[in-house]
């Protein structure tokens, strides 16, 4: 991990790359809790290129809570390594101040608290402030959408995504690579992509029949900038059959495709490219061993994972670069690229102070434009929560504490399951829970609510086989989530143990039993990959159940045991 010191030379053949990050001042400006627009617009132009990064957004386009996660265990070379630090330990590794806008923005302690001081977070107005306010200073800077972009909430669903394309197109990337879109289904996807007035890049999106690059994607794209010839390479999300229903794009498949990457990266060199980028949908422990095996990219603009990480990490010659989601941090990253090397870079994790951050007024109208049909139901009231809900963490999230209640008790369910995304923004303690609300944890084109019998056994398997996804020690074999969350049941997991060794102590909480392998229970989940799934959509079972409650107050959980961490 690069070092806060002012320049860090990193021996790079006879040259040095020389790297600076920004964290330091903005961190400096929110000990002193002095934070102003033109103070976390500050930056000290250089080099040539300026690389724009943003990712994940999830459709949020008003400004929102997000905490950011209190469990993100690494596992292998990368335990202890961040991503994987939280909390305290996060703050001390970059010197973040406690109370401060950056102990806010950056971990999760006293979430609550400090959240009715700061205010909310994002909003697409105030992302459009920023982009604009860089491209000022330095008009030919290059804007890159890491996916994650057209799925997330109540009007991106009831629209296939348009509302997002329709001010995406507004902000004008560069270019953009994928993931959840996927879930619109091909034909949609298609579409939409055929329309864009940028460049929708994805080396390892092919035609499964062939077995052949997909056409309606490129693997990269050109840029003249500053004298610089750059190369953008997309890579989108490896596992989308895996993660996603396969059945909604069975024309395309994915994978990491190294060699591939490869070749697409000694193919732009030859083509004369100076500078590399990938803008890659992988996830950070991903894009770090791939850094490891591909040479030649420069730069690494991650996403997937959500990491907000204030300095880049360095993997042998390339920079890897985590900009957070939800519309919460736009990075900036000015690089110095002369014959044909890059030489050094400065780096900043700009953070979208909502209150700080003027909102661009033709940004601002085209978003209310986009959600003016759907007003009234957007601002419905459901109900109240007395508790604060969240979702990120590898294990419990609040919110789907929340949704499997909803599950067991709609669907008179023994046990309850809730897959482990990352989307979905916070609710303070409170708050009213409106239907937006609602639809930011839980809109999806598969969203059903199934219910059915399940053996002990297979409950374990499943739970074996998601606990893998997450926590095997290959990055590479990491291809889901978090970990599902579970209703009604308890569990110990020693992250430690190969798969299949994984869980244990499996109880029914309402009888305090152990959970039988031969005897059947009664599991209501949601979001089955299953293309035959039946049932009520997840958002109408979880709004009856808060219409129920009247107000939403939930017992911390207790219920995972977690050994090896």
């Amino acid at each position: 991990m690069i070092s806060r010191r002012d320049f860090l030379q990193v021996s790079m053949a006879a040259s040095a790359l020389v790297g600076a990050s920004g964290f330091g001042n903005w961190g400096r400006l929110a000990a002193q809790q002095a934070l102003t627009q033109d103070q976390l617009l500050q930056f000290d132009t250089f080099g040539n290129v300026s690389l724009i990064h943003i990712t994940d957004i999830h459709a949020q386009m008003k400004p929102i809570f997000f905490r950011e996660p209190e469990i993100n265990l690494g596992v292998g070379e990368n335990k202890g390594e961040v991503p994987h630090v939280t909390g305290a330990d996060f703050r001390k590794l970059y010197g973040i101040e406690d109370g401060s806008p950056s102990h806010y923005a950056l971990t999760y302690d006293d979430f609550s608290s400090l959240a009715k001081g700061y205010g909310r977070v994002g909003g697409l107005d105030r992302v459009a402030t920023v982009v604009n306010a860089i491209r000022a200073d330095r008009p030919d800077a290059i804007l890159l959408d890491g996916g994650d972009t057209w799925h997330g909430s109540y009007t991106c669903l009831k629209t296939q995504g348009q509302d997002m394309v329709n001010v995406m197109n507004a902000l004008k990337p560069d270019a953009m690579t994928f993931h959840w879109e996927f879930t619109l289904g091909s034909e949609r996807v298609n579409e939409i992509v055929e329309s864009l007035p940028f460049a929708a890049l994805g080396q390892n999106i092919f035609d499964a029949e062939w077995d052949e690059p997909a056409e309606m994607f490129k693997p990269y794209q050109f840029f003249e900038r500053g004298g610089v010839k750059v190369a953008v390479i997309g890579q989108a999300f490896p596992y989308m059959p895996i993660a996603n229903p396969g059945w909604m794009f069975p024309e395309y498949s994915f994978g990491i495709r190294d060699e591939h990457m490869q070749e697409m990266v000694d193919e732009v060199r030859g083509m004369g490219a100076e500078l590399v980028v990938c803008l890659s949908h992988n996830g950070f422990d991903v894009d770090k061993k791939m850094a490891g095996i591909v040479n030649g990219i420069d730069v690494i603009l991650s996403g997937h994972t959500h990491d907000a990480l204030p300095e880049p990490v360095l993997v042998g010659e390339t920079i890897i670069v985590a900009s957070g989601s939800n519309g919460k941090f736009v990075s900036r990253v000015d690089l110095d690229v002369r014959d044909g090397r890059m030489m050094g870079f400065r780096h900043k994790l700009i953070p979208i102070f909502s209150d700080v951050i003027a909102p661009d007024p033709q940004m601002t109208a085209l978003i209310d434009e986009q959600r003016a049909p759907y007003k009234a139901e957007l601002e419905e009231v459901i109900g109240k929560t007395d508790s604060l809900l969240y979702r990120r963490g590898n294990f419990n999230g609040s919110w789907d504490d929340l949704i499997c209640d909803a599950l067991i008790s709609e669907r008179e369910a023994d046990i309850a399951m809730s897959p482990g995304v990352r989307w979905g923004p916070s609710i303070l303690p409170g708050q009213e829970i409106t239907r937006e609300d609602l639809f930011n944890v839980t809109s999806m084109t598969y969203g059903k609510a199934y219910r059915s019998e399940m053996t002990g056994e297979f409950i374990k398997v499943i739970l074996e086989d998601v606990a893998d996804n997450i926590f095997n020690p290959d990055p590479y074999y990491q291809q889901g989530g978090d970990m599902v969350r579970i209703g009604g049941m308890a569990y110990r997991i020693d992250i430690t143990k190969p798969q299949g060794e994984r869980i244990s102590e499996m109880t029914l909480l309402k009888t305090g039993e152990a959970i039988d392998p031969a005897k059947n229970y009664v599991v209501a989940g949601w979001a089955s990959v299953n293309e035959a799934t039946e049932g009520p959509q997840i958002w109408d079972v979880v709004e009856n159940h808060i219409r129920k409650q009247g107000t939403i107050e939930l017992a911390p959980n207790t219920s995972v045991k977690v050994v090896g961490a």
